[in-house]
């Protein structure tokens, strides 16, 4: 008997996989559970419309993979008027390194002029270390100077009978090591010329940010401005500054970086002529503690005199680096995320009736009488019998 009911209680679970569920839909006269499902719907569909669709526009494909290109032309003269060079007007070509236009260039500010350096030999700086000696073994012949400023040549030069001194060196800086003072370039009112060119591949959409007119002259007059001309990419240098928050005459005595970062947002379901250039200037030079140490280095000229030899002018140049950084994203309709989207807010209501089922059945008083009405069994009837008629929970449901 015992093995009769086993296989018997096996046999039940195992057909009991094929029965089928089904919902069953009951009226539950709750007004606080009836509520808290309406709050729960209207929150969804509104999180869904507002900020799904309306500010996250997740209704379009996207794309962030810009393509672009800069193109920058600077204008703008100074003079200057040194003991070694005399006076001197200073174009594009002297102060913007490298003069070709690219997106990350510098502008000369500032410099301090060294003119007549010749090859020759000299002593070592006595501020670098690896330049210090004992004696002539410590100068080996063509070996270069850690941080220095050339080769040594073997020789240990000591003054005065000193125990130590400096190796001899091989080096540019042997020969009238005089100094100008800083010579400063008024460069407030240079002007920098940004064309850029942005295309979005997967829309197939292309766009400047100087817009065509029929005044061919409108780029010579015009100057930026957010509101009134948005598609003039010409900025003043000291305009260009002051937008960071910087101080203008610390960047052109001690040199600085800025980054200048263009920024594309287009919804191209809307006119194209909204996909505007949105401009961003920020000082990227500076550390935690909001200093900077500036921007300066060296470089050269060379000259030759009547004799054949060779001698130059070096230049120790502060000024202003920019780097032209370009961000974009496209948005455009496409049918698919709007319906994962629609979908994915239907399935959050979902989510809504299952937790006012649960509370409805595990948390209110009147629990195991919801229970009773919400689970039921259908057993097999009868070709002959028919399922007995529902009755509706309203008749007797008692208030929560």
């Amino acid at each position: 008997m015992a093995s009769n009911s086993c296989k018997s209680k096996i046999l039940s679970n195992v057909l009991s996989c094929l029965n089928y569920k089904t919902g069953k839909f009951i009226i539950a006269e709750s007004k606080r559970i009836g509520t808290l499902y309406r709050v729960i719907q209207l929150s969804i569909i509104g999180y869904l419309v507002g900020y799904v669709f309306l500010s996250k526009k997740s209704y379009q494909a996207k794309e962030e993979s810009i393509q672009s290109a800069v193109i920058t032309k600077l204008k703008g003269v100074a003079v200057t008027n040194t003991a070694e060079s005399g006076r001197m007007v200073w174009e594009p070509v002297d102060y913007v390194i490298p003069p070709q236009g690219d997106a990350v260039f510098f502008i000369v500010t500032n410099f301090i002029e060294t003119p007549n350096q010749k090859l020759g030999n000299c002593a070592e700086s006595p501020d670098v270390p690896d330049g210090h000696c004992k004696g002539d073994k410590d100068c080996a012949m063509g070996e270069s100077v850690k941080t220095g400023h050339g080769f040594r040549t073997g020789r240990c030069l000591r003054d005065n009978g000193k125990s130590s001194g400096t190796c001899e060196i091989y080096s540019w800086l042997c020969h009238d090591m005089t100094k100008s003072n800083e010579n400063v370039l008024e460069a407030e009112n240079f002007t920098i010329f940004i064309k850029n060119f942005i295309r979005f591949p997967k829309f197939s959409f292309s766009k400047a940010n100087v817009q065509d007119t029929a005044d061919k002259y409108h780029l010579k007059k015009c100057h930026y401005d957010e509101l009134l001309e948005p598609y003039c990419p010409i900025f003043s240098l000291g305009d260009i500054v002051y937008r960071t928050g910087h101080s203008f005459q610390d960047m052109v005595l001690r040199g600085g970086s800025i980054g200048i970062l263009i920024k594309w947002k287009c919804d191209l379901d809307r006119d194209h002529s909204e996909c505007k250039p949105r401009y961003n200037f920020t000082r990227i030079d500076i550390n935690a503690s909001r200093e900077s140490t500036g921007f300066n280095f060296r470089h050269a000229r060379y000259y030759k005199n009547e004799s054949g030899e060779v001698y130059r002018t070096q230049f120790k140049v502060y000024g202003i680096r920019i780097n032209i950084m370009v961000h974009g994203k496209a948005g455009k309709f496409c049918i698919i995320p709007t319906v994962i989207n629609i979908g994915s807010g239907l399935a959050c209501i979902g989510g809504g009736t299952w937790l006012c089922d649960w509370i409805l059945l595990y948390l209110m008083k009147k629990r195991e009488f919801y229970k009773d009405w919400k689970f039921e069994n259908v057993k097999k009837y009868e070709d002959t019998k028919q399922i007995p008629e529902e009755q509706q929970l309203t008749d007797q449901s008692p208030e929560v």
